[in-house]
Order: C-alpha cells, then structure tokens, then sequence
C-alpha cells in the first residue's frame, strides 16, 4: 500500500464563453424549430443559416462556426457530402439532422457521430449541445476528424439501403431494391415503384452519384433503372434503345449513353 497520496493536476479546459451554430437544412420548418429552441438555450449563438449544401460549404470555409447543425439530405447534395467537400481535418463538430433510416442511424452509432432525428425532441438536441459543448472545451477537434473520416468511408462502402422522402407530414422510407426506375422532375426526382410514385427533393444527379453504379444506371439524363427490373433492350435508331422493364414499361435511352448500354450486352 502507498503510504501517502499523489495529486495529479487535471486536464487543462478551454472556456467556451459562446457556442457559435450554423444551421443547415432545407426545410423552413426545421429551421424554425431549431432557432425557437436554440434561442432558449445560455452559451449558444445561432451564427448562420443555409438552406444548401454549397452555401453550407462557402460558410463554413469562409467563417467556421463551433458546431454545425446538417441536415443529411439537401437539395444539391448530402450532409455527408459536405463533410467530404469541406473536409473531416477542417469541419466543425456536426450534429447530423436525419430522417435516416435504421441502417444508417446505426452507422453514427458505431462511428461515435452525434445526429438529431426528425421531427426533433428539444431535449435530445439539449444534450447533443451540451455534448458539442463538453467536446469544445476538452479541445476534441482531432479525435472528431477521426469518427468524421470513418463514417465516410463506412458510406463510402455501403452506400445507402433505403432513402427517405417526405410525403406531406411523414416520412417514407423507400427500400432501394422496390424501386423500378426513376426519373428526372426540375428540382426533385420522380420515384417509380410500381404503380406508387414518390417526389424527392434531389437532383437527378446527385442522386446517381448516391446509387451503387451495380445496381442502377443512368440510361438518359432524365432516366435511371433497376437495373434488376431489365428484362429486354430493344434496338431503335443511331445508337439508341429501348429498355423492357419488369413492369412492361419502356424507356427510351438517350444516345450519349450508347456505349454504356452496349456494355450491359456485354456484361449479360
């Protein structure tokens, strides 16, 4: 036994006097909430708020904030996506804000990367804050990165199951293998799945860039298919076909995608 005791000096703590927030999301509604709840809160200063990832991203670059509050899916991008453009090294602490399913919800688990479900509970993001806060002070920033950089790549590896659309005052949550095809609407995305067809607020392209290139393809810029659903290809004119779904439907492709047809022949 010791016969006398040693004191150990603690961790040096840097004081937070306020809590700068960026709010990103897409939805005035959300961020109506976030602000009433975040305006009650001592120590928290709401500092920015961006409806898209590239405004987001020009932000947060130009005038980092401590904490971001990002939502996962924006009208240009994902949340993920900012991170990754911004970079883990360089990001602010984030709490996710997600209507992500299971699949995904269990991927910040296992990375130790805090999120907000919607529709949000004021005392969860009360502790999410108070947790920003505690990482702020003990100067956690590198250790952050690290969880940042494995969620990427965990995303990276996996890609998403499901998406998530809103319909009037729910979520639907889409499995990706219902879908048959989908196809481009402005600003949103038009979601075949069967007879049922679902508007998301995405792009057509940064969709795709989301999709396992395995499973689906882009056969015209307003189109892309299951590629599971592919049951004939039809040869038309100059280069361009029509693809036979499952459901009987056919879709014509555009001519710019010639050769990656010819190579599903190929691969058949």
């Amino acid at each position: 036994m010791f016969s006398h005791s040693m004191s150990v000096a603690p961790m040096p703590v840097r004081m937070v006097a306020s809590l700068r927030v960026f709010i990103v999301d897409d939805e005035p509604v959300i961020r109506e909430g976030l602000r009433r709840v975040l305006g009650k809160m001592d120590g928290v200063e709401l500092v920015g708020e961006f409806s898209t990832g590239a405004e987001a991203i020009e932000a947060v670059l130009s005038r980092p904030p401590d904490l971001v509050l990002l939502d996962i899916q924006l009208p240009d991008c994902t949340g993920l996506d900012v991170v990754r453009q911004i970079g883990p090294a360089r990001m602010p602490m984030v709490i996710f804000v997600t209507a992500y399913d299971e699949y995904a919800l269990k991927a910040f688990d296992l990375n130790a990367v805090d999120y907000l479900l919607k529709p949000f509970d004021e005392e969860r993001l009360a502790r999410s804050i108070e947790r920003a806060r505690s990482r702020t002070a003990l100067n956690q920033h590198s250790l952050l990165s690290s969880h940042l950089r494995e969620l990427l790549k965990a995303q990276e590896q996996f890609g998403p199951q499901r998406l998530v659309v809103r319909n009037g005052e729910r979520y639907d949550f889409v499995p990706l293998d219902t879908i048959d095809w989908i196809e481009s609407a402005d600003n949103y995305v038009k979601i075949h799945c069967g007879p049922k067809a679902l508007l998301l607020h995405e792009t057509l392209t940064s969709l795709e860039a989301k999709l396992d290139p395995r499973r689906f393809a882009r056969i015209h810029r307003q189109r892309i298919i299951n590629l599971s659903r592919l049951v004939a290809i039809h040869p038309i004119l100059n280069g361009t076909y029509e693809l036979e779904l499952r459901s009987g439907i056919r879709l014509s492709s555009g001519r710019q995608y010639k050769d990656s047809i010819q190579a599903m022949l190929r691969q058949a």
